[in-house]
């Protein structure tokens, strides 16, 4: 009996031990929020940059959103290797931005090397990486600034201004799982009085094992429900496999996968967006409110390795893009929303 008590004091001791590991590096907090900005009209984007240290790495292992729905329709933040503007607070827009502002300079998130590294809507609740999970920033890492976009609906009253943003968690402790982002979505337009399917997909090229931990779907009011698969070809036909699938009017944060096993060279990741426009016009894919968007993504990690240099994956969507005639070839089409939850 002693040698037993003596045993299960050892276990106790090296589980302790692990735990202390795990635990054992230190995790600051950094302000990316925006500097009291006013937002002087309508489906206005701004952005406000950071400049990570160049001598130095860093590891984001969690996001904790200061905004409401009421305020920002929705945040991302970008992985930059180059700002879109050096001024503190710019005009941007959501991939990019030609439009004249006339109280901010006008210009993309970034000018090079953009990548999403976190993105928020609806409410949805603050995000941790998994264990030994950070997204590298600063020396070894292609973002070298990060950028925050936040997109206003409304006009401020005046005197008002803004402060929205995100908490950053990040450590200095080198963890040996870079995570990243995929981006799949679609452009086109939505019929009058039509249930749309909007769809794309892209074959994985690169040599390297991505691991999927984590999913988001965002759309405007039209959305209806947002599905990733992973898709594998072969004698038998194609093997259609859910990664994740939401109802986009709920609070859009990411969600665990249902689909964890590694995904490689030569698979297909896939999303689908399904739209229902009771109005009596034409609803395209766009920025403002008043238009439409189909996102869906994937946050991974991979082991001793880099992210993908694929960051996104879009299609032109409808009327000219469906995964019945996508270059992917594909003999049999999953049903629709018979995977929902």
């Amino acid at each position: 009996m002693e040698s037993l008590n003596n045993l299960f004091k050892v276990l106790i001791f090296i589980i302790s031990l692990n735990i202390l590991v795990v635990f054992s590096y230190e995790v600051d907090t950094y302000d990316l929020l925006m500097p009291n900005v006013y937002p002087h009209r309508d489906e206005l984007y701004l952005c406000t940059p950071i400049r990570i240290s160049p001598t130095q790495n860093f590891y984001i292992v969690g996001f904790k959103p200061n905004a409401s729905m009421h305020t920002a329709h929705h945040m991302l933040l970008y992985g930059c290797s180059e700002p879109g503007s050096n001024d503190s607070v710019w005009s941007c827009g959501e991939m990019q931005s030609s439009k004249v502002d006339s109280m901010y300079a006008t210009s993309s998130p970034c000018r090079n090397g953009s990548q999403i590294v976190y993105a928020w809507a609806r409410d949805a609740p603050s995000l941790e990486m998994p264990p030994d999970v950070g997204f590298l920033i600063g020396r070894d890492s292609p973002i070298k600034y990060l950028v925050l976009q936040v997109h206003y609906m409304s006009k401020f009253p005046a005197g008002k201004t803004d402060n929205s943003g995100v908490f950053l968690k990040y450590t200095q402790a080198v963890m040996p799982r870079q995570a990243g982002v995929l981006l799949l979505g679609t452009s086109g337009v939505i019929a009058p009085h039509k249930v749309e399917h909007m769809e794309t997909a892209c074959t994985l090229r690169e040599d390297k094992v991505i691991h999927p931990f984590a999913f988001r779907t965002h759309t405007h009011s039209l959305g209806q429900q947002v599905s990733g698969y992973v898709v594998r070809k072969s004698l038998n036909g194609d093997d259609w496999t859910l990664i994740g699938t939401k109802d986009p009017q709920k609070p859009q944060m990411f969600y665990p996968v249902l689909y964890k096993d590694p995904i490689g060279k030569g698979d297909i990741l896939a999303a689908r967006c399904v739209m229902k426009n009771d109005h009596d016009y034409m609803v395209k894919i766009g920025s403002t409110n008043q238009d439409e968007m189909c996102n869906f993504y994937l946050m991974y990690w991979v082991e001793n390795d880099t992210p993908l240099d694929m960051k996104y994956c879009f299609s032109i969507g409808p009327p000219f893009y469906y995964w019945n005639t996508a270059p992917e070839d594909f003999n049999r089409i999953p049903d629709i929303d018979d995977n929902s939850v």
